[in-house]
């Protein structure tokens, strides 16, 4: 039995609206045990956020996104997503303008806030300050000046889940997304009936990079895939925020023993389909964490059903953190390990993948778009022209007249993949 360092309590605000009895205790065992939150260098957050400001991938990976759209494997049920989801992220683009409809209440409205949310029917929910060293660039102007962060998860389905890669377990995830998205109007609207500002941040168009705002109110650690483990659904959810100026206690940040858990446990790392995960943390813009090889992880996202084999096989988001330490702590053996039950995976086409065996691809698989749509347009424009495609004279003129007004409009934007409406705005860019 290993020596236990400190122990977690997990409460309701992360067991979700139907959590019952006592609040569980997670036991740390001391060799896990790391500091509270993840290891930063504050000062170089700080200088990257100035010099180098992060940008979504929706922007600055906008011809990827056109592509993946193209060899998408779900392709229908994605743009039946995208067409639902759609009135959704207008309503959260909208939402910060919006009147309180009421005199303040007086006081914190933690307690209101918390139990509006459970009752809603959110999963997870935390306050924090919001941090604009964390905003996408594009997205700055966006965000209104309220200084605090409701963080709000919910769920994704158990049973779909562990059927990733499949279509089903994808339209599992639009719809947890498209759920949350109307709960939070929600949320907000309760919010501005308290007497104050709400504005909500689509988690499909995402204004700033929120794990880091989860992880300062208290609610997790990044795993190793990157995705933000909680302890009681592990990855198994999808994250948001609403941003207000409702007077709030703001968490702080625990240590779960996920931060040291990873390097031990190394699952998703073993079973990615396209060995994008990496086995050792590495210091990236002031944060000590382990980074993913994106242009190895997105080819297969695009063609497998956004793949999510990471979060699959993740030991924490299959049973839960409490039962998965526990068993660490009393055999030092991850939870699952080597099992077909935790490991095992299959991919249309190529076959059932078990403990020790991964798909193979070749290069060319990973060779795929990827920029700007200022990127994109100006490649369009060089293809034409080494294939002859421009013509001399007044035909060729239109073509580079064209070329300029559809790249002053990108250089404007820029150009989001998320405000375009189908595959045709985006072919016709």
């Amino acid at each position: 039995m290993l020596k236990i360092g400190h122990s977690v309590t997990i409460p309701k605000t992360l067991r979700g609206p139907v959590a019952k009895g006592a609040d569980p205790e997670v036991q740390v065992p001391e060799e896990l045990v790391t500091v509270p939150g993840v290891p930063q260098d504050v000062k170089t957050v700080d200088w990257y956020s100035v010099h180098y400001p992060i940008e979504s991938h929706q922007v600055e990976n906008f011809v990827y996104r056109a592509w993946s759209r193209a060899v998408s494997d779900i392709k229908e049920t994605r743009d039946e997503h995208e067409k639902l989801n759609k009135p959704l992220i207008r309503a959260a683009n909208a939402s910060g303008d919006i009147e309180p409809t009421s005199d303040p209440v007086p006081g914190s409205q933690t307690e209101a806030i918390t139990l509006k949310a459970l009752e809603l029917g959110f999963s997870m929910v935390g306050f924090t300050a919001y941090d604009r060293r964390y905003a996408y660039k594009s997205k700055k102007n966006w965000i209104k000046p309220y200084p605090n962060a409701v963080c709000i998860a919910l769920e994704q389905p158990y049973e779909e889940t562990q059927t990733i890669p499949s279509e089903p377990a994808e339209a599992a995830v639009f719809a947890t997304y498209r759920r949350e998205g109307g709960l939070a109007l929600e949320l907000a609207d309760y919010i501005r009936s308290l007497g104050y500002y709400a504005q909500i941040h689509s988690p499909t168009d995402a204004s700033s990079a929120v794990i880091p705002m989860f992880v300062a109110a208290g609610m997790g650690q990044q795993g190793a895939m990157g995705y933000f483990l909680s302890p009681h659904f592990g990855s198994r959810h999808r994250l948001m925020m609403i941003t207000t100026d409702a007077p709030v206690e703001h968490g702080k940040p625990v240590d779960y023993g996920i931060h040291a858990f990873c390097s031990v446990c190394q699952v998703c790392v073993n079973r990615c389909p396209g060995r994008a995960l990496m086995r050792e943390k590495v210091w990236w813009r002031g944060v000590e964490k382990f980074k993913l090889i994106a242009k190895r992880c997105r080819p297969v996202m695009a063609r497998y059903a956004a793949c999510g084999v990471c979060m699959k096989v993740c030991p924490i988001q299959r049973y839960g953190l409490k039962d998965t330490l526990d068993h660490y702590a009393s055999t030092g053996q991850v939870l699952g390990k080597g099992t077909h039950s935790l490991e095992g995976y299959e991919m249309h086409d190529i076959g059932y993948f078990g403990p020790g065996e991964l798909p193979r691809f070749d290069a060319d698989f990973f060779h795929v778009p990827e920029g700007t749509a200022s990127e994109y347009l100006l490649k369009e424009l060089t293809e034409k022209i080494s294939h002859g495609e421009v013509p001399q004279g007044p035909e060729g003129d239109k073509v580079y007249a064209e070329f300029r007004g559809r790249l002053e409009e990108a250089a404007k934007g820029p150009a989001n993949a998320m405000d375009l409406e189908d595959e045709d705005d985006i072919d016709e860019f």
